[in-house]
């Protein structure tokens, strides 16, 4: 018996500590982030060398939104139920195969399905992730994995972004580089959450088919204590992650509008901008309040909008990035106020249904206004396009911002 114990404590994995497995869960975030941005600098190759159009452009990007958003609504609850080791491990890996098949892709079909596929596995990661990080949170740092779930998503975005634009700009087949070695980044993590400690309490007999299909129906699950909160964050985010949505996809075509002459890497860093913009005032809003700080970023949305708006007018690529700067530091108050008034009340149980939901509103926000911006791009052109998007975001933001006013400051 004695050596059957031992041989088992032999086989038994290495299990990182709190600390590791909360550096490894912000890691992920970063990483999943990061490969949703990548793409952004490498559509204008695609464009070039396959000849779509705007509104095909904003189909691709809209593909991930929408599968993700699939994922997010049937199966964001699945880490609270199986675990979060074996749901995240699982998405990783799926991840991994939707890098391997945007590396291969040919045309914009292989594209769509590998954006698509990318898309749920990342729906399902981020909300397994971003709930793992409250558990790991060091209990005499509260609010830390709140503040974290608010800046690792921009922080991979903005890395993601540059990192993808500096390949494009030197890097041999830029239409492969970034997707492979985020892939080996992805079997990396996969590997490592096998290390770390099961915090959820799984239940019994979850693994059966019916038992799953019953978990997977489309469910919108908010914390009933971070219900107040959502509601008074709601315009706020949809506004932000609705510019997100337009400088991730557009963007790169309004730096080429501006400035027809410019390098290839300049549409990547308007994305790069934004959301190295959102990552800092993130940081620097964390000990700030979460409703002061979610407000004040919505109001900074309304200049960032109006001057990027006024860009194209003026010919201006530095009105352009101040106006995207802005909006960034807008984009990461909103972020970093709404996840923590939304996180901080929620139980365990609760986390990462309730992390979902907001990714739900978050990338519905991102995707169908980038859909009719590509439409309308394509009747009557980028410029067009760009007034009524920056006039429907200053009208939300407005709105949200009066509306807060007369809600209790509870909330």
């Amino acid at each position: 018996m004695a050596s059957v114990t031992a041989l088992r404590s032999r086989r038994r994995l290495p299990v990182l500590g709190r600390r590791g497995a909360f550096r490894l869960h912000a890691s992920t975030l970063v990483a999943l982030l990061a490969a949703s941005s990548a793409p952004t600098p490498v559509y204008a190759l695609y464009q070039a060398a396959w000849h779509f159009s705007a509104m095909t452009l904003t189909v691709v990007f809209s593909a991930y939104v929408l599968a993700l958003l699939v994922a997010l609504l049937t199966a964001g609850t699945l880490s609270d139920h199986l675990g979060r080791r074996p749901v995240l491990a699982g998405a990783l890996l799926a991840e991994a195969v939707a890098m391997a098949v945007s590396a291969a892709a040919q045309g914009v079909p292989e594209l769509i399905a590998g954006r698509s596929l990318q898309g749920l596995a990342t729906g399902v990661a981020t909300s397994a992730a971003g709930a793992a990080l409250l558990d790991f949170e060091a209990p005499d740092r509260p609010g830390r994995a709140a503040v974290a779930n608010g800046i690792m998503p921009v922080a991979g975005m903005a890395v993601g972004v540059l990192v993808s634009t500096a390949l494009v700009q030197y890097a041999p087949a830029p239409t492969r580089t970034v997707y492979l070695l985020l892939l080996v980044l992805f079997i990396a993590q996969a590997a490592a959450v096998r290390l770390t400690p099961e915090t959820a309490r799984t239940e019994s007999g979850t693994w059966r088919p019916i038992r799953l299909l019953h978990l997977l129906r489309p469910t919108i699950t908010v914390a009933p204590a971070s219900r107040p909160g959502l509601a008074l964050a709601a315009p706020g985010i949809v506004a932000a992650w609705a510019l997100g949505g337009f400088y991730s996809s557009l963007g790169p075509s309004l730096a080429r509008l501006i400035a027809p002459h410019a390098a290839h890497a300049t549409g990547g860093l308007v994305f790069f901008t934004l959301t190295a913009a959102a990552g800092l005032a993130g940081h620097a809003a964390r000990a700030l309040p979460a409703r002061t700080v979610s407000l004040a970023g919505a109001a900074l949305l309304i200049p960032g909008a109006l001057l990027t708006l006024a860009a194209p007018h003026l010919h201006s690529l530095l009105a352009l990035f101040a106006g995207t700067a802005l909006a960034g530091a807008g984009f990461g108050g909103v972020t970093q106020g709404a996840l923590r008034l939304l996180l901080r009340p929620a139980a365990p149980g609760e986390r990462a249904g309730s992390l979902a939901t907001y990714y739900a509103l978050s990338y519905l926000a991102m995707s169908i206004p980038v859909v009719l911006a590509g439409l309308l791009t394509n009747l009557y052109g980028l410029q067009a396009s760009v007034a009524l998007y920056g006039a429907t975001v200053v009208a939300l933001t407005l709105t949200g911002l009066i509306r807060a006013a007369h809600l209790p400051h509870k909330a």
